[in-house]
């Protein structure tokens, strides 16, 4: 079994494979896991429980919201209790990585993953090593986990409705103790066209003495798109960061269809988290659903990898993974998908400002943070009621 990608999808799957017996390859074209970490990497509490993640790579705890805009406005939610954490996403993909070794999965850093071919009962994949090696591996089935790239499963066709593509920038500071206190316990969030029109910026704690502070934009086509890096400086002089010292550079693309109608298999090549848009764009938000992904595909490809089961039954138990991971996202993820294309890509004049700010009057009346977490989390719309259905239907 061969898994490509060894972020948290991946690195997920090669560890129940591995640790039900079977024989894994997980490779990735990183040398480094702690390359490219890009992720807010923010989580709600019950899913560092459900994926039994361990403490050792919690990065801080956070007990409310912060909302900083549109404009000068400013919102705070506080809860009396830890309401989720904020994860060092290099150490994660470490730790998975990790243990799906000790269950015995072979793990190929600085490799990658250039070309497939399939026959009548197995796929062959072209790997290329950084020393510029290179070998066709052999496998019943190959698992493309390499996100929003698709490096083997390829652009999803046109009838699956298009790729909305949200670019991020993100630097890790180091700070004085003062610069922090303002942002430590709590997720920040900046709104509104003065501070990043069709996207939103971040301020999350990290480890004493840092902090996470990132921009995210959907891309159009249609409107000048400017460089990422001159807004991030402008909002460090507005945060009170400017002349921190940046200890890490990093940024990426994220791309989902809406709907995600595109197809999950290819033969023997299957998708998985991001490469099969799992990513959720209304907060940018991935892990959460690229593990729950593999979890979903895990007992699928061990039906289909049973001993002696013949291809046509192998294939079958492979067809229902696109209806079993819809269902496991929910109905509220699709929503929030739409919701996030209209807010963001809509956020461009003073009008969306104002229609943005009519919506947080509305949810500044529900004064629990455990409602705000609720709310873009788990994307529990209904608590909201008729204040939010007009803006989710477009109507104001």
């Amino acid at each position: 079994m061969l898994v490509v990608g060894c972020g948290p999808a991946g690195a997920e799957l090669a560890r129940l494979l591995a640790q039900a017996g079977l024989s894994v390859w997980l490779v990735d074209q990183l040398a480094d896991l702690n390359q490219a970490a890009f992720s807010s990497a923010a989580l709600p509490l019950a899913a560092l429980e459900r994926f039994c993640l361990p403490a050792s790579l919690v990065a801080s705890r956070w007990q409310g919201w912060q909302l900083l805009g549109p404009g000068e406005a400013v919102r705070r939610w506080q809860g009396e209790q830890t309401l989720g954490v904020v994860l060092d996403f290099g150490a994660l993909r470490q730790w998975l990585a990790g243990e799906a070794q000790a269950w015995g999965a072979r793990l190929e850093l600085g490799c990658r993953a250039l070309d497939q071919h399939q026959g009548p009962d197995r796929i062959s994949t072209l790997l290329r090593w950084r020393d510029g090696q290179q070998r066709w591996i052999e496998s019943r089935w190959v698992v493309d986990a390499t996100g929003q790239a698709r490096s083997l499963l390829g652009e999803p066709p046109a009838r699956a409705g298009p790729l909305v593509s949200g670019l991020g920038v993100e630097w890790l500071l180091a700070v004085s103790a003062a610069q922090e206190q303002r942002w430590r316990g709590q997720l920040t969030f900046l709104l509104g066209t003065d501070w990043l029109p069709q996207g939103y910026g971040w301020v999350f704690p990290m480890q004493a003495g840092r902090l996470k502070v990132g921009v995210c934009r959907l891309q159009d086509p249609r409107r000048p798109q400017p460089p990422l890096g001159p807004l991030l400086q402008t909002i460090l002089a507005r945060c009170g960061l400017a002349g921190a010292e940046v200890l890490d550079r990093h940024g990426g693309l994220i791309r989902s269809t809406i709907g995600r109608q595109e197809p999950h298999r290819r033969g023997r090549l299957i998708g998985l988290g991001d490469a099969v848009s799992t990513a959720n764009l209304l907060g940018g938000e991935g892990i959460r659903h690229a593990l729950l992904s593999a979890r979903v595909l895990a007992p699928q490809l061990l039906a289909a990898l049973a001993p002696g089961i013949q291809d046509r039954a192998a294939a079958q138990a492979l067809d229902t993974y696109p209806r079993q991971l819809r269902q496991a996202l929910g109905w509220r993820w699709g929503l929030s998908g739409r919701l996030a294309r209209r807010t963001w890509l809509g956020l461009d004049s003073p009008a969306a400002d104002r229609r943005l700010e009519r919506l947080l009057k509305g949810l500044a009346q529900h004064k629990q943070a455990e409602d705000l977490s609720a709310l873009l989390f788990d994307y529990r719309f209904e608590r909201y009621g008729v204040r939010a259905l007009p803006y989710l239907l477009g109507l104001r």
